[in-house]
């Protein structure tokens, strides 16, 4: 087990593992995109609350369930120390520096940008994670069936202004996160080619930072319109 130590305890390592649980995220994402769009159907939230019960009863989803978790703890835990161990190697700034003619705003904003992101994760488990399994949910019935009214719990925090915005705060954020961290998790790992990084460096800059994140920041407010009868 000595390479599991040394691999903690090396900043090439720590970066690696940070990729590695980056790039397992991101796939999350696209699952958890397609699942949500069912808010969309106009169906009273049936398919909503069927895709979620579906994601909470079925055996596999639920073990990677407890993966993914786990990613997200490790995620922020490697960022946390590796931001820690840079700024102790520079404990003093240089005098003369211009870091924006050298790395994008994004690049050096990953540590603020990445903090925003678990306040927010926070934020929303505690909203439809924790609801879900620990909350007064109502039930709906579909074909003699009884499901969670999860979409009625969706409606109850979209419809409150403060949580939309917030919300849609938070998906600009993660736009800019994933615009750096997708294509530079590949980078950490070595995996560049000049066949096949301009398609990464395509799929971080276009659909993981702008259609993942316009997606998502589509529901909340599709959601309050609705529940307002604004449409």
């Amino acid at each position: 087990m000595a390479w599991v130590t040394q691999t903690l305890s090396s900043s090439l390592g720590r970066k690696v593992i940070m990729s590695l649980t980056g790039l397992f995220l991101c796939s999350f994402l696209i699952i958890h995109m397609a699942g949500n769009l069912q808010l969309f159907k106009g169906d009273g939230g049936r398919a909503f609350n069927e895709y979620t019960y579906f994601m909470t009863h079925n055996p596999l989803i639920m073990t990677i369930s407890y993966v993914l978790y786990t990613s997200i703890l490790v995620h922020a835990l490697m960022a946390f120390i590796l931001t820690r161990h840079n700024q102790a190697s520079r404990p003093i700034k240089y005098a003369y520096s211009k870091p924006e003619a050298n790395s994008a705003w994004a690049s050096r904003n990953m540590g603020i940008l990445g903090t925003v992101l678990l306040l927010f994760i926070i934020i929303h488990m505690r909203t439809f994670w924790y609801e879900m399994h620990f909350g007064s949910v109502p039930m709906a019935e579909y074909d003699g069936k009884e499901y969670k009214d999860l979409y009625a719990v969706v409606q109850v925090a979209f419809g409150e202004l403060w949580y939309v915005i917030l919300y849609v705060i938070c998906m600009v954020a993660i736009g800019y996160h994933l615009w750096h961290g997708f294509q530079s998790g590949f980078q950490t790992l070595g995996l560049r080619h000049k066949k096949y990084t301009p398609i990464i460096e395509f799929l971080g800059k276009y659909f993981f930072a702008i259609i993942i994140p316009a997606a998502f920041a589509a529901m909340p407010i599709y959601v309050y319109l609705q529940v307002h009868h604004i449409i």
